[in-house]
This record gives structure tokens, C-alpha cells and sequence, in this order.
């Protein structure tokens, strides 16, 4: 295997992994992929802000401030500054927004379980997926 089919192959992967959530989300009623990364982020009990999210999950900031107003609206998610800052706010699940990302998410859980669980080596793949992200940046040299 040469570069280019290695490449070519990894692109149709890439985008058969994205499809395969994509699908998910859709059987779930959760109308966008975004919404989907945005809940998953969320409903890791940590602290987020809209920047973070955006940040880690390179989805578009406009796109991520959407469906943020979208969920505060339907009450899912508190927005509030984060201290220190003019802008930045924290975006958090309300209990009825942990109970509605629980009920999109808990069978994705388990699913992703199984997978882990049936992997070979689940470590070193994630090891060697951060090293190819890493090496991405050769991508933006000139």
C-alpha cells in the first residue's frame, strides 16, 4: 500500500465512522450530528463552555451557538458567564436536559461498550489516532 491508497482508504473510513453516528442520532430523533457531539460533550459531568465545545469537537462556533439557544430555549441547558471573562460562558445540562441527553445517549453507551469491548487493542488505537492528529499539522505547513 502506497500513501495515497492509504489516504483514500482512511478517508472512506473516516466518513463510514461519522455515518454510522450520524445514522444513531437519526434513529434517536436527534436531528443533527452537531446536536449529538454538543449532548455528548455535555453529558460528561464536567464543565464546558460554548469556546471548549467548539474547540474539542471542531464543530463551527455559529453552529455550536445554535443549538446551544436552541436547547436553552426547550430549558435543556443553562447558559452562564464564566468569571473572569467578558464573553466566555458555561453552558450546563438542567436536570431535564441530563434526563433527555441520558435517554438519547444510554443505548449509544452501551453500543460503543460492546464495541470497546470487542476491540483488540482500544488504547493503542487511541494512541496512534492522537499521534495521526498530531502529525495533521504537516497538512497546514506551507
Amino acid at each position: 500500500m502506497n500513501s495515497g491508497e492509504y489516504f483514500y482508504d482512511l478517508g472512506k473510513l473516516i466518513y463510514q465512522i461519522d455515518n454510522a453516528y450520524e445514522d444513531y442520532g437519526k434513529k434517536t430523533s436527534l436531528n443533527s450530528p452537531n446536536l449529538l457531539w454538543i449532548l455528548y460533550a455535555l453529558n460528561d459531568g464536567k464543565m464546558h463552555t460554548q469556546k471548549s465545545v467548539c474547540d474539542d469537537w471542531q464543530i463551527p462556533r455559529s453552529t455550536t451557538n445554535t443549538i446551544i439557544k436552541e436547547l436553552e430555549e426547550k430549558k435543556l441547558v443553562t447558559l452562564s458567564h464564566l468569571n473572569g471573562t467578558r464573553r466566555e460562558m458555561i453552558v450546563g445540562l438542567t436536570e431535564e436536559g441530563k434526563k433527555f441527553a441520558d435517554g438519547a445517549l444510554t443505548k449509544l453507551y452501551e453500543k460503543e461498550k460492546q464495541i470497546y469491548e470487542k476491540m483488540k487493542n482500544p488504547e493503542k488505537f487511541l494512541e496512534e489516532l492522537r499521534n495521526f492528529v498530531d502529525l495533521l499539522s504537516i497538512l497546514s505547513e506551507e
